[in-house]
């Protein structure tokens, strides 16, 4: 891990150093091409340009088309970053309309345990469909059980916080009665006592 932070350490300065040299080339062959001839003159620069003009001007174009091309590369990750977000977003809200039973049960477990991180089981279908849909996350701390086999931390994401209220997944507005206790209750997966048994036994 060390070795990879040293390494993106040299490379961004490498990248700097370029940026830089670029610029400054940019900026010296344009003074050079564009300066009054008095002043080229008077600094004893004119023979200079009159004897080497088309490679400072050939300097000029090479910076400028680099910071050009830096340009569009930043405006083509922009765009992909923009559709790809907005594919998301499409993505999250077709699934929250069509969230099954097992699902709204499972996103419910953030809520009731007040939690924003949950150990979940990797295998378990309901799992899978709202990572998929990016309405989960996985961010890693993987465990390997015999019996209930290979768990990960997961939390609902950003996008998907907007869309996920007490109506979609079904939660009562205020303090829940009684009856609404025991049903709440009686739809919770049916792995989370299994998972709270398995940390016990692996604590």
């Amino acid at each position: 891990m060390m070795k990879i932070k040293v390494g993106s350490i040299k490379l961004f300065n490498s990248k700097r150093l370029f940026v830089s040299a670029m610029a400054w080339v940019v900026v010296t062959c344009t003074s050079l091409l564009f300066a009054p001839k008095d002043l080229l003159a008077f600094l004893s620069l004119d023979h200079l340009v009159n004897q080497y003009g088309q490679f400072i001007g050939l300097g000029l174009i090479m910076g400028v088309a680099y910071f050009l091309s830096q340009i569009f590369a930043f405006v083509v990750d922009e765009s992909i970053v923009f559709f790809r977000q907005k594919r998301t977003v499409e993505t999250i809200e077709a699934k929250v309309k069509l969230l099954d039973p097992a699902e709204r049960a499972l996103l419910r477990e953030f809520f009731l345990q007040g939690q924003t991180i949950l150990t979940l089981p990797q295998n378990e279908l309901a799992v899978k469909n709202l990572v998929h849909s990016s309405i989960l996350e996985m961010l890693g701390n993987e465990r390997h059980y015999a019996i209930q086999g290979p768990t990960a931390e997961y939390k609902i994401s950003m996008p998907a916080r907007n869309y996920l209220n007490r109506d979609v997944l079904r939660l009562p507005a205020g303090e829940p009665s009684a009856e609404e206790m025991t049903y709440l209750i009686k739809t919770r997966p049916h792995f989370i006592n299994g998972l709270v048994q398995s940390r016990k036994h692996a604590a």
